[in-house]
């Protein structure tokens, strides 16, 4: 049986100038789909996350001297507006670097201070029956972004990579979400460790190119 394996995320919040909730979220996204299409010299940790059939991720923040710490770890860090989030290569689920084992996982709380302006696909759809924290619905969209880059062909892949790997955060009322987990869009079905019940869809990915790729 494979090891249980985990892509850890942190997230920079800094008490001055926190990020907003939808840039943190849109860039947990991205690093995740950084990692995936370029997985650089940690190719061989990607593969043996992957090869559990299972995508956990887990959010920390960190600010201060942790973010410069979590920056000396190997890892990637992606800008989006007003967030920075940063990807390191999967780890055992019980075998965290100290440095990253120390941060703090719950109670990640974020807010926008207006609304988001106009989405452009791929869009990562949250459920608006469910209440998430910031990192929840930080991993959550990360896992509907992976989903979607598997459910993507090559040119897509490609024209998808030309954007920047770019990606919008947005919610959906019950019945529009419903109606798109109908679609045969990728959808998240969560596991249940945290904060919700196991099994709820969480988000929904959303491109023209994916409808109906995914059969339910």
């Amino acid at each position: 049986m494979s090891e249980l394996m985990v892509l850890p995320l942190v997230v920079r919040i800094e008490r001055a100038a926190p990020p907003e909730r939808t840039d943190a979220l849109e860039a947990a996204a991205m690093a995740v789909l950084s990692l995936l299409d370029d997985p650089g010299e940690w190719g061989e940790e990607l593969a043996a996350w992957q090869s559990t059939g299972k995508i956990r991720k887990v959010v920390r923040r960190a600010r201060g001297a942790e973010w410069r710490r979590a920056l000396a770890l190997p890892g990637r860090t992606v800008e989006h507006r007003t967030a920075e989030v940063r990807v390191h290569p999967p780890v055992p689920l019980d075998d965290w670097p100290r440095d990253l084992a120390r941060l703090q996982v719950s109670g990640t709380e974020l807010t926008d201070s207006a609304e988001p302006g106009a989405a452009e696909p791929p869009i990562l759809w949250a459920n608006s029956a469910l209440d998430m924290s910031a990192g929840k619905a930080m991993a959550q969209a990360g896992h509907a972004a992976q989903l979607a880059w598997w459910a993507s062909e090559r040119d897509e892949r490609a024209a998808w990579r030309a954007n920047g790997l770019a990606v919008s955060v947005r919610t959906a009322g019950e019945a529009r979400f419903a109606s798109m987990v109908a679609a045969g869009l990728p959808v998240v079905r969560d596991a249940g460790f945290t904060e919700i019940e196991p099994g709820s869809c969480t988000f929904v990915a959303d491109a023209p190119w994916l409808y109906g790729r995914v059969r339910s």
